[in-house]
């Protein structure tokens, strides 16, 4: 005994056994997704679709006609030639968003193009009206090259308060996004970059706070060097970050300097290049591996599979890491697995797991607020804004290693984000329309709260029907 040997056969076992309890509970997780899968089509199949338009007008009877159309309509259109702000006043522009996408890049399903994207951006259009109180239009188009898709946006902006970009392949999505900010005076906004970094910005100050970490002191690797990881980098790095110890990691290896394929990245992903050049690989080389050891945090945004990220991985890091997996609809490691591995925090992109960092907690109120505001831009100041805000609306519960950031059955904190981006819109000078701190915050209240009453009194008239049970279930013997 006095060599360990015995000693050591328990804990052997107990390894084993939190392994095998991982593995199945991977098992059931992977169960749990095909069968929303199948549910939801069936669902989807039902309802034909998840939004429609509903008239806000009264209409007693046809005369009214004539004051919502012609004649009386022409005086309205005679006021917004004169001043084109007026579009904000006399129509719904100042609650309108178009959500717009080539369908090159959906979800964890790539390139299935702009028809197969709709229920994606139907979905979105659901969250931003039940969260944000905030009109969306799903607009998928079928497009040919970025400046078509960047001239296609252009022309339809004066309908719009706002756009929210979404499902673009990355590097492209980059270039739309930047030239659709300089040439439009509305807020343009690429949720799968902004919304996911805010996202996991707001998530990874929450996580450092509950394990004595701070920004600026941390070894973070980020995991893919797409759309989110990017603006991921970029947002850690203007809140103080060290870029010499901030890793990317993309399917070649540890971004860095001096890699072979570097030059091709200054012409063909030049923000990917910066990054390269910037934090150098936070001086490492070689894959994924040789970037975990002795991380303290691991943020992945990559490929949809559950061994992307290995224990291997987990176990090689700072002791108690944090380990984001924000892939969808698969993180890159289930939450048990990386549990079982060390990890004392872990999060996903999903809301049936504990810790979703979803940008499904930060559009629909950081639109509300530039919405309110009447912004001309969202720039990373605001971003930034509104993910402090998330993650202090947190704090207010209660931070825990299974409550990091508030959820989306946690209402009242999505005013106070909403009011925090409008407060920064005044204070950079990109708002038409300068409101106080509690003014915002009781136009958000006013307006989130109208579409949940809504909801409930559509559902209590039976309007709509009810959601019916899942086929195959049986009701229990009363």
């Amino acid at each position: 005994m006095a060599d360990g040997s015995v000693a050591s056969e328990p804990a052997d076992r107990g390894g084993r056994r939190r392994a095998r309890a991982a593995d199945a509970a991977a098992e059931r997780s992977e169960e749990e997704t095909d069968a929303l899968g199948r549910r939801s089509v069936e669902l989807s199949a039902l309802y034909q679709g998840k939004i429609e338009t509903v008239p806000k007008v009264p209409v007693r009877s046809l005369a009214d006609f004539a004051l919502w159309y012609t004649p009386g309509v022409a005086e309205v259109s005679r006021a917004i030639h004169a001043d084109p702000d007026q579009s904000f006043v006399l129509t719904g522009r100042w609650n309108t968003v178009a959500i717009v996408t080539d369908g090159s890049r959906v979800l964890g399903l790539g390139d299935i193009g702009p028809r197969a994207a709709l229920p994606v951006m139907e979905g979105k259009a659901l969250l931003f009206k039940f969260l944000g109180g905030v009109d969306a239009i799903p607009v998928p188009i079928r497009v040919g090259s970025p400046d078509q898709f960047i001239a296609t946006v252009e022309a339809m902006a004066p309908a719009f308060g706002g756009i929210n970009l979404e499902d673009i392949a990355s590097p492209k999505c980059f270039g739309i996004l930047e030239e659709l900010q300089q040439r439009l005076e509305i807020p343009v906004w690429h949720d799968d970059q902004l919304g996911t970094a805010a996202a996991t910005v707001a998530g990874l100050l929450n996580a450092l706070e509950l394990t004595h970490r701070s920004v600026e002191s941390v070894r973070t690797v980020l995991l893919g060097a797409g759309a989110a990881n990017l603006v991921t980098a970029r947002l850690l790095l203007e809140l103080g970050h060290d870029p010499h110890r901030l890793t990317l990691v993309d399917q070649q290896g540890i971004l860095h300097a001096e890699r072979d394929d570097v030059d091709e990245l200054m012409l063909r992903n030049p923000w990917k290049y910066r990054l390269a050049l910037r934090t150098n690989g936070g001086g490492r080389t070689g894959d994924l591996a040789a970037a975990v050891a002795g991380a303290d945090v691991l943020l992945a945004a990559s490929t949809p599979r559950p061994d992307t990220v290995k224990p291997a991985h987990v176990r090689s890091m700072a002791p108690a890491p944090i380990v984001f997996a924000l892939a969808n609809p698969v993180p890159e490691v289930w939450p048990d697995v990386a549990k079982a591995a060390g990890a004392a925090i872990v999060a996903t992109g999903r809301s049936d797991f504990p810790n979703q960092v979803n940008n499904s907690l930060v559009f629909p109120a950081v639109f509300r607020g530039v919405l309110d505001a009447r912004a001309r831009s969202i720039p990373d100041e605001v971003v930034l804004a509104a993910a402090r805000e998330l993650a202090r609306g947190a704090t207010r519960k209660g931070l825990t290693p299974h409550h990091l950031l508030p959820t989306m059955e946690e209402p009242e904190v999505f005013p106070e984000v909403a009011a925090a981006v409008g407060d920064t819109a005044v204070r950079l000078g990109i708002a038409r329309k300068k409101l106080s701190h509690e003014e915002f915050l009781e136009r958000a209240r006013a307006m989130m709260g109208r579409s949940t009453r809504l909801v409930r009194a559509l559902a209590r008239a039976r309007v709509n029907p009810p959601m019916p049970r899942p086929s195959g279930r049986k009701r229990k013997n009363r």
